[in-house]
């Protein structure tokens, strides 16, 4: 967003102890903040966010994906709402594809999931993904953050859909959740194999009704498939679920499978650990990349610059790796 996110009148110290004190309007405040592309609103994004580190990390964090039309919705609302039977505090953060024209997305996830929307210990934010790749918007691990300072103990993120960019998920998630259909001798066909290698549980859905024969068919085709890959958590032996998100089927065991993996004397427990870390690291690659670039672009040399190579580029004279070289060698020389 281009416009001003914060409300100038909100100080950051009561915005601060705000989200620590559970304010959804805080919450959200700092969110937009963290959305917005503008300079202020970063710096005030990063103060906010260093005040706040010492009450995050807590959390379960757990992506969510799967192909278009898997009932990705309605499965997060049955699965939130028996996480908050449990005692957990639910976010979700729904990333919506963002037009290619002009940026614009659906944000329709309070309507899709009505009920978890209601309840007062959930916290669903729709995001853009304004044409990241990897489903998940620059801001999605401020905001991840930002749900465990405000007390959220399960943070939930709904990813774009299944595609060659989706394993960027894993960089912000401890665990992995892929979503099948019941009809997985095509699903697992048309499912990049390195999704498959990614994820730390399968959930057939929809396995209900006349798709429930098709759906045990189903499990033993991705159960065998499973048999070829390593699991992505050293430890971990991936596991296979049927059920139905519409009818509640499933979930409960879905639930206990998930304790069972964030269980701290779990063998695996290490392994999860050492992730955080790795995600921290990358967070920092990420960061850096994109600060370079917000740097480069902003020294005078650059668009003059930028433009010659371009027009080199389009005459054939150079190659377009070659010519981003010597670009970022020209400005570092300068």
């Amino acid at each position: 967003m281009d416009s001003i996110a914060f409300d100038r009148q909100y100080p950051l110290n009561d915005l601060i102890s705000d989200i620590k004190a559970g304010n959804r309007r805080a919450l959200s405040k700092a969110i937009s903040m963290a959305e917005s592309s503008l300079d202020i609103d970063r710096k005030a994004t990063e103060d906010v966010l260093e005040a706040l580190l010492p009450y995050t990390g807590s959390a379960k964090r757990i992506g969510i994906t799967g192909s278009p039309g898997v009932g990705k919705s309605t499965f997060i609302e049955s699965f939130g709402l028996a996480c908050i039977e449990q005692g957990e505090k639910v976010a979700v953060l729904a990333i919506d594809p963002s037009s290619q024209s002009h940026g614009g997305s659906i944000l329709g996830d309070k309507v899709r999931m009505p009920l978890l929307a209601r309840s007062e210990h959930a916290y669903i934010r729709p995001s853009p993904s304004r044409l990241t790749l990897g489903g998940v918007s620059n801001a999605t691990r401020e905001a991840l953050l930002l749900c465990e300072a405000a007390g959220f103990t399960t943070i939930i993120i709904e990813t774009v859909g299944v595609g060659q960019s989706e394993v960027e998920v894993r960089s912000i998630t401890d665990a992995f959740l892929l979503l099948m259909l019941p009809n997985a001798g095509d699903e697992v066909q048309g499912i990049k194999r390195g999704i498959m290698e990614l994820a730390d549980m399968m959930f057939i859905n929809k396995a209900d009704g006349q798709l429930l024969p098709l759906a045990e068919i189903a499990k033993g085709q991705v159960q065998s498939a499973l048999t070829l890959m390593h699991s992505p958590t050293d430890g971990w032996d991936v596991p296979v679920i049927m059920g139905s998100g519409l009818e509640q089927q499933g979930i409960q065991e879905l639930l206990g499978i998930c304790n069972a993996f964030f269980d701290d004397s779990a063998s695996h427990h290490q392994a999860l650990l050492d992730r955080r870390s790795k995600q921290a690291e990358e967070w920092f690659e990420v960061a850096l990349h994109r600060e370079l670039l917000h740097w480069a672009e902003h020294q005078t040399s650059w668009n003059v610059e930028k433009q010659a190579f371009l027009h080199d580029i389009h005459q054939k004279h150079i190659v377009p790796s070659m010519a981003a070289r010597k670009l970022i060698g020209k400005l570092f020389s300068n």
